[in-house]
């Protein structure tokens, strides 16, 4: 009996060993600049057609890069250009399975396949946000701290830094950035420049990869820009808190400085006009002054920094700011109001 046992004891590790080390899948694709890591702190190295993928894999795309990931319960993983991903865990059985894949930026789709009386549970994260999927395909931008996602097939739940979730379907869009919790989700109509991202973002993680990667680079421009629009509607209909939570998107979404100077002066304006916030107001037009000098929304954070100033008793500093735009403005939209208020502050 003792032999049997002690027989059966190396057969098991074997076998416990084996499961462990079973590939993940493997990499059926790959156009342009891939590669890939075994561990974490080691240097990449370049990635072919074939290799298998195993737990605490890394891949990732450079400017022109794409990779598909075949997995073997049948899933797929589809990395754009400039995207970095890690298999976390991964296990598959007959009653079960999970994942956890960690995106630490750039695009992907994933294409989770779920079979009947099987529990699913796998989860894409990245450093601020997490989607629990069950069996769905969706697209998942990371850029900076914001995450985009769209919705194809199926469902997911996305959430934040806490376990608060939002749903994302078929043909709606979820956001959040910082950790925050989700956007509500929101449809995605034809002939909108949010139709016309989705299917940017559906052609860069198709079944081949695209001829070029200009569309990649506009993506997250386009959906800052679009949140700008669908930020001015919440902040029409009442939504003041959502609709800062948007621009905040825009503004960490995008490196654009003209898209993020529109950012800023949406939200000083939000906080000035609607929740009776000046100081909150003023952080948002200094800051604009300071992080974007150059660009053409300075003319109104400066007049709008003199006018608060003004409103909450700073004379002598409103005076300053309001005389700095005569000077840089001789000509400026709002002299007209400069000029008056300056006649009012007594010296």
């Amino acid at each position: 009996m003792k032999k049997v046992s002690l027989i059966l004891i190396p057969i098991c590790f074997f076998v416990l060993l084996s499961a462990a080390h079973a590939a993940v899948g493997k990499v059926s694709k790959l156009s342009g600049e891939v590669s890939y890591r075994t561990r974490d702190n080691i240097p990449y190295q370049k990635a072919k057609d074939g290799i298998e993928l195993e737990v605490g894999y890394w891949i990732k795309t450079g400017r022109n890069g794409w990779a598909r990931l075949s997995l073997s319960d049948g899933s797929t993983f589809t990395l754009a250009n400039n995207t970095e991903l890690k298999i976390d865990s991964f296990l598959v059985s007959k009653e079960k399975k999970s994942g956890i894949f960690n995106l630490s930026q750039g695009k992907i789709r994933a294409t989770v396949t779920k079979l009947t009386g099987q529990q699913t549970n796998y989860r894409v994260k990245s450093p601020t946000a997490v989607a629990g999927i069950k069996g769905t395909e969706f697209m998942m931008m990371s850029q900076g701290y914001a995450n985009v996602f769209f919705g194809n097939e199926g469902s997911a739940e996305i959430s934040g830094d806490s376990e608060t979730s939002k749903p994302l379907s078929s043909d709606t869009i979820v956001q959040n950035t910082r950790g925050i919790t989700p956007t509500d989700p929101v449809k995605v109509d034809e002939n909108t420049p949010l139709h016309t991202a989705k299917k940017s973002f559906e052609e860069i993680t198709a079944a081949k990869p695209p001829e070029d990667w200009e569309k990649s680079g506009n993506l997250p421009g386009i959906i800052a820009r679009w949140n700008i629009n669908y930020g001015h509607y919440l902040a029409d209909t009442g939504k003041y808190e959502e609709a800062l939570y948007v621009f905040q998107i825009a503004l960490d979404l995008t490196d654009n400085g003209d898209i993020k100077g529109d950012a800023r002066l949406e939200r000083g304006s939000v906080y000035a006009s609607f929740l009776r916030n000046p100081e909150a107001a003023l952080a948002e037009y200094l800051l604009m002054l300071e992080e974007y000098p150059a660009y053409p929304q300075r003319e109104t954070a400066l007049y709008r920094t003199g006018m608060i100033l003004y409103e909450m008793g700073f004379a002598k500093r409103a005076k300053e700011r309001l005389l700095q735009y005569t000077a840089e403005f001789p000509s400026g939209k709002h002299l007209g109001n400069v000029e008056t208020i300056l006649k009012m502050i007594k010296d």
